[in-house]
This record gives C-alpha cells, structure tokens and sequence, in this order.
C-alpha cells in the first residue's frame, strides 16, 4: 500500500450533516490524505472543505469516486435512508469504508453490502466508537478468569428521551446491542413487544421515522435475547422517561458481581464484588474499571470522541495491511441491525424469532 492513503469524505449537509467529527477525524491520521469531499448543498460544502483541507469538491459523491479513485471514504451523514446507496458505490469499486451509525435500514441492503464487500474484499468499520474502547479486552479477560462468576444476564436501557421507545433502539441501542454481542456472542433468539401507549402497535401506527430511519411506530420497546451459554439479555426503552443521570448503558450481572459499563471510547466502567447485587445490603463498593485493569488509574487520557475516531481508523489501516476484518466489521454492524429487526419481528408475529432472521425485509412493511 501507498504510503499516504487517498482518503475521501462524503457529507450531507441538512440531512444528518457531519456526525460525530468523522470528517475531521483524518486529519489527525498521518497516513491520511484528504483529497476531495462530495456534499450536495453548496454552502455546507465549502465549509466542510475549509474544516478538513480537502483539496478538492463535487457535488456529486459519485463523480467523485470515478475521479479521485479514493482507498478510503468516510461516510459521515448522519441520516441512514442514503447510507446503503453510498457504501454499494464505494465497495462495488473496492473502496475501503469508515462510516457513521447506524449501518443501514433494512437486512436485504445489509446483506447485499456484505455479499459485496466479500466478492471486492473491501474493509467496512462503523464508528461505533465503545467497541475500540481499550477497557474491553480487560472486562473480557474478567469474564475469561471468572471474576463475575456465571455470566447470567445482561441489562440495557436507551437514554429514554424525547426519541424514547424504537427511536431511541436504532440510534443508541445499536451502541449497546454491539456491545451485547462484544461480551455474549450473537444471540439465537429474541422475544419483544413494541407498544404505542400501552397497546400493541397496528399498521396505523407505522410512520416514517426522523433521520431517515424509515419505518418507525411506537413509543416504547421491551427486548428479551437469548445467548450462547444461557445468558440472557433485555433491552427497554420508553419515551420521555429520562433520569438524570442517564440509565443509558449496559450492566454485566454474573453470579459474583456487576460490570456497568457505559458508551464511548473511554466511558464509565465499574465493578461490584457483590453476589448480592445490592450494595444496600452487602456494603460491596464500585470500583472503577480502566485499560490498566480494576481500581487502577487510567494510562490513557480521556479525550472523548476525536480520540475513538482515530482509533477506529488506525483499526481500519490494520485490517487493511493485514486483511482481517475491522474490530465492528460490516459483519458485526449487520448483527446489530439484525437484533434490531429482530424486535419488530418478533412483535409482528407475536412470539420469539429465531436468529439469524429468515425474514430479510423490514417488519413493520409486513403488518
């Protein structure tokens, strides 16, 4: 490979915009080269260029990819109704792909990109920026040495805001089901009920949902998954019933203790000794969990999303040079879009759905 990568970047802005600095995240990346930038609105155009130093411009991402013939584009908008259309014309040409979450609406587009990136052998990472977290490995090797005892559940919960319910399952729970699957392997089954004021959703309940989600009905989720080795997994989400702080995060309970762990590339992450789980009771007290290992300080300085970018990146490089997948591969992000599925399915028909899906369309077109 070249020593300097030709990357490109690819925005919308007024249609999810930038998300998550994923455009100016290359500019901290050595091996990068910033050569051209698509966005279709002109104004937000010329600012995303005067933000990131692309030496080039268009307006058309696709007369880009002809003419800069990029390794690798970052697919910044935040909005997913266009993600599958812009991934299908990087990794059909063989462009390596660093892209914002979620990954795309439906499981036929996952599968198609998938099959594609196989036949090309193009490399996909999604910025589902925990997953680089460096405290993984360690609460891993926790579970690895039985410091939890039996893994017996895992517990997450949405930010349950004003997108409460689905809403709030697609744009946050998909950081927590990658997460899941991080620690509990790929889940064989799930049971869910979707509501919308108490009552089973109806197709006059489906609308299309914000930042081109697609279909979307309901305002509150309720998620069972079962795992490999009897662990089993929920997922809740209600409109509007925030706390403060947010209950949003996962919990590892095992048969001596709770891992709680929260999102971002070098969150919260605390451990109760407790077989109890309830320090009311046992006296136990949290201990904070970081890359050095449990009540120790933290060698790595928390600097927030900037740095989880460029450790995606730096991931994506290697899996690259050394032909691996990426740490949250187009495998991995198809997983999460599959758990997600799995809710609305499940509710369509009434009863647990077995994983992986048979069902390739999306459920809520079904009802």
């Amino acid at each position: 490979m070249p020593e300097k990568l030709r990357v490109a970047i690819i925005g919308s802005t007024g249609r999810g915009d930038y998300g998550h600095g994923l455009d100016v995240a290359w500019k901290q990346v050595p091996q990068a080269d910033i050569v051209a930038l698509a966005d279709d609105d002109a104004k937000g155009r010329a600012a995303a260029v005067e933000r990131t130093g692309a030496k080039t411009a268009y307006a058309d991402y696709r007369e880009m990819l002809e003419k800069e013939r990029p390794v690798i584009v970052s697919i910044c908008q935040r909005w997913i109704d266009r993600h599958h259309e812009m991934i299908m014309a990087c990794v059909e040409r063989g462009i390596h792909v660093f892209m914002e979450k979620p990954f795309c609406r439906t499981l036929e587009e996952a599968d198609q990109i998938v099959r594609t990136c196989e036949m090309t052998h193009a490399k996909l990472a999604i910025a589902h920026q925990t997953r680089y977290c460096p405290v993984i490995p360690v609460v891993k090797r926790m579970i690895d040495e039985g410091d939890l005892g039996t893994i017996l559940e895992l517990r997450a919960r949405g930010k349950e805001d004003q997108r409460g319910g689905p809403e709030d399952l697609w744009v946050l729970g998909s950081h927590l089901m990658n997460l899941m699957q991080v620690f509990a392997g790929d889940p064989l089954s799930c049971f869910a009920t979707v509501t919308s004021k108490d009552r089973p959703i109806s197709k006059k309940d489906v609308v299309t949902g914000n930042e081109g989600l697609g279909p979307l009905a309901g305002d509150a989720v309720q998620a069972t998954y079962q795992f490999p080795k009897g662990v089993t997994g929920f997922f809740g989400s209600r409109r509007s019933q925030e706390g403060k702080p947010s209950r949003f995060g996962l919990q590892i309970f095992g048969s001596k203790g709770i891992v709680e762990y929260l999102t971002g590339y070098l969150p919260a992450v605390s451990f109760l000794p407790d077989p109890s789980w309830s320090p009311g009771r046992s006296g136990a007290k949290w201990l904070k969990v970081t890359s050095a290992g449990v009540d120790k300080p933290e060698p790595i300085k928390p600097t927030g999303i900037p740095a989880g970018n460029v450790a995606a990146i730096n991931d994506l490089i290697a899996a690259i040079h050394e032909d691996r997948q990426p740490l949250c591969s187009a495998y991995a992000a198809r997983s999460t879009i599959e758990m997600i599925m799995a809710v609305f399915d499940s509710q369509r028909q009434g009863k647990p759905v077995t994983l992986p899906l048979e069902n390739r369309k999306h459920p809520l077109t079904m009802l």
